[in-house]
């Protein structure tokens, strides 16, 4: 594999394309979240945080949201802890903002992963969710993280996987289908939206049912298309859909490659979840 990292030119901001960070503003404006159930939202959360250690941190725990877009993960967090920072380059802080009102333990922050506005060595826990493989430089985006830990603070990513646990046939169909994002994600924005919602309709949706009819009769989907969709609303697949196709800048890594970005970051007892989204994995600060 090509090294995933090889940087790119950015102007005005640290680590972070500008066109990209314009595209996912303008994306979680489009689907702030407000329809999605709490009982969906709830499930999603389950499986980003299925190896999170929630009873290692102290009382009122502070910790940061790396890239929070509508902040739809941490209105689950925040109940549970003393302070969030909320992070975003994007205009989607705003929608966080509102998104979390009910909320007075939440600081947000319009910035960059690697312009996180508090102190190194402050912060009790992190995460970031589908965000670190957006970057021209993943690394630095995971260290930039690390560094913002007390020691012994755990850190949670969520990176695309490379399909590692998937056989041929599923890669060879997936490099058909990036084929068509890199063409898709660079047309103007209006464009693309609409593409990604008639693939939501014609594609998402009836393999996702499809998968679920197959699960329900005791077969397995673990390498059916789209299976993970199987049980989620179809505002989730237009959602995603925008998100995967509409995306000019993607990297997928191995479950080795993030473990090996995430021990030379600094963390140590790096624990992977087995369930989906893949990859899912915790470390905890040296």
């Amino acid at each position: 594999m090509t090294n995933p990292n090889a940087g790119r030119e950015t102007k005005g901001l640290q680590n972070a394309e500008a066109a990209v960070v314009e595209d996912f503003g303008r994306e979680w404006i489009q689907f702030d979240q407000s329809t999605l159930s709490d009982a969906e939202r709830q499930e999603i959360f389950e499986g980003y945080f299925a190896v999170f250690p929630w009873n290692e941190l102290p009382p009122n725990a502070v910790g940061f949201d790396a890239g929070c877009g509508t902040g739809r993960w941490a209105v689950l967090v925040a109940p549970r802890v003393g302070r969030l920072h909320c992070v975003d380059p994007s205009n989607a802080i705003d929608v966080a903002r509102r998104n979390l009102l009910p909320f007075t333990n939440c600081e947000f922050h319009q910035a960059t992963v690697n312009e996180m506005p508090f102190a190194d060595g402050s912060m009790d826990f992190g995460y970031s969710l589908g965000v670190l493989h957006h970057v021209p430089d993943t690394q630095a985006g995971i260290e930039a993280c690390v560094q913002k830990l007390k020691p012994g603070a755990p850190l949670l990513l969520y990176l695309y996987y490379a399909l590692d646990n998937q056989p041929v046939w599923y890669r060879t169909l997936w490099k058909a289908s990036d084929f068509l994002r890199r063409r898709i994600a660079g047309l103007p924005f209006r464009q693309k939206y609409w593409i990604s919602q008639v693939l939501a309709a014609s594609v998402y949706y009836p393999l996702a049912r499809t998968a679920r009819v197959l699960a329900r009769i005791g077969l397995s989907v673990h390498s059916f298309p789209l299976s993970a969709y199987r049980d989620l609303s179809f505002y989730a697949m237009r959602t995603d859909a925008l998100d995967r196709f509409g995306t000019k800048l993607e990297k997928r890594f191995s479950r080795q490659q993030i473990q090996e970005m995430m021990e030379a970051a600094g963390l140590q007892d790096v624990r992977f979840s087995d369930r989906l989204p893949f990859w899912c994995a915790v470390g905890k600060r040296r």
